[in-house]
């Protein structure tokens, strides 16, 4: 039987490992991120944007002052130590959570300070390592397009199993149930270092902090798509998690909905996400690039602002409906940028800029929603949760416009 193109890297063990050990903890992550969202916008209320800006602050600080470190460090194995590491400090949250019999306010801000620590170290390790693992070039397109579906997948599944088991299982326990996923994941890198010898890396050991902080910026500043991907990834990205993880919960907590209904709105998003990953997947690297990139932000901003518009406009039985029918529809946008833009980082930035080149993306895209989860608390208390994620919507609008009018054209 022949395979669908995003499904054929899933022939080579190791990336079938790999995809595997992503997988498993990215349905964690979502169990975990729905009920913290939840929880926080019951305990804070607006101030809950607050501990996702912490994430962010922490993101920040890591990828900026922690590079120098990480890139003389074999990819693989400093992916293990962060799978470790976030599965040993979210034990010790759900162990306090459980002596306590609710969740203590210093154990939501442990687990998320571990969270971030984490992530700011595997993303750059996992964007350098895929294309050591891939067999061949002409395999990265569906080979980041089935990675991407990791936590497309995940926002289906993670959610739906929340919707599902809300009210059989204490919230606590899907804290528990990501300890796992990401023990999972550190298992799989294991058996990948078996499976399949991967380069040395190439540190820069002279390298300044200073330099080891901007390198990536650096490095992206002849590749005109790229870099201006890199510039508004903030606005993005600050407006996208403002819309989900904050405005969302805080519509149907003022309309009567409950974290059953928050984790319909994210299941539906990530249901579309997945479909379209397995068509844009399929599909060979476009010859512009930049079409697709920009027509899936303005795809994406689309569907954020409906979402504003049915928060503003739709009340009573027909907002969750409402809210899952945009959702769904932006959500098709996200695989058209970031398998695109992951795709262009690794086939036109050299192997030695990989890593930093991530972590540029992410300062970047943190540094964005550092801003937006500090001033959230004044805008949702200031316009509603309606009319400020239509805002959300139009700046992610304003984005795609300016960046056609002037780089539809670029190849990278």
């Amino acid at each position: 039987m022949t395979l669908p193109p995003i499904l054929r890297p899933l022939r080579d063990p190791a990336l079938a490992l790999l995809w595997g050990g992503l997988a498993t903890s990215a349905v964690g992550d979502q169990l975990f991120a729905v009920a913290l969202a939840w929880i926080a916008v019951g305990v804070l209320g607006t101030a809950a944007g607050y501990l996702t800006a912490l994430q962010a602050a922490c993101v920040l600080a890591i990828a900026l002052l922690g590079g120098r470190w990480a890139d003389r460090r074999e990819h693989r194995r400093l992916m293990i130590a962060a799978d470790l590491g976030r599965a040993l400090v979210l034990a010790g949250v759900a162990a306090a959570w459980l002596l306590r019999g609710d969740p203590p306010g210093w154990t939501l801000v442990f687990a998320v300070v571990a969270l971030a620590a984490g992530q700011a170290f595997f993303r750059p390790a996992l964007q350098a390592m895929v294309p050591a693992v891939v067999s061949s070039r002409a395999a990265l397109p569906a080979a980041n397009a089935l990675l991407d579906t990791t936590d497309r997948l995940a926002r289906l599944l993670g959610p739906g199993i929340v919707s599902l088991l809300s009210g059989l299982l204490p919230l606590v326990h899907f804290v528990t149930l990501d300890v796992f996923t990401f023990l999972a994941s550190a298992l799989a890198l294991t058996g990948i270092g078996k499976l399949r010898a991967l380069p040395p890396v190439a540190a820069t050991e002279h390298e300044t902090a200073l330099a080891s902080a901007v390198h990536g910026f650096v490095a992206l500043r002849p590749l005109k798509l790229l870099n201006y991907m890199l510039l508004t990834s903030g606005i993005i990205y600050g407006t996208w998690f403002g819309t989900m993880f904050l405005g969302v919960p805080l519509l149907l907590e003022r309309s009567g909905g409950g974290i059953g209904g928050y984790g319909l709105v994210i299941a539906s998003y990530g249901s579309t996400n997945v479909l379209a990953t397995l068509v844009i997947g399929s599909l060979r690297a476009p010859r512009r690039p930049a079409l697709m990139v920009l027509g899936g932000v303005a795809l994406f901003g689309t569907g954020t602002l409906l979402i504003g518009v049915a928060g503003a406009l739709v009340s009573g039985w027909w907002l969750l409906p409402a809210l899952c029918a945009a959702a769904a529809f932006g959500a098709a946008g996200g695989p058209m940028e970031d398998i695109a833009v992951a795709v262009l980082r690794q086939t036109r930035v050299p192997h030695g800029d990989q890593a930093a080149v991530m972590r540029a993306f992410m300062v970047s895209g943190n540094l964005g929603l550092l801003v937006a989860f500090l001033a959230a608390p004044k805008v949702f208390d200031l316009l509603g949760a309606g009319n400020t994620v239509m805002l959300c919507g139009a700046a992610i609008i304003g984005v795609a416009v300016v960046g056609l009018a002037r780089h539809r054209n670029a190849t990278a």
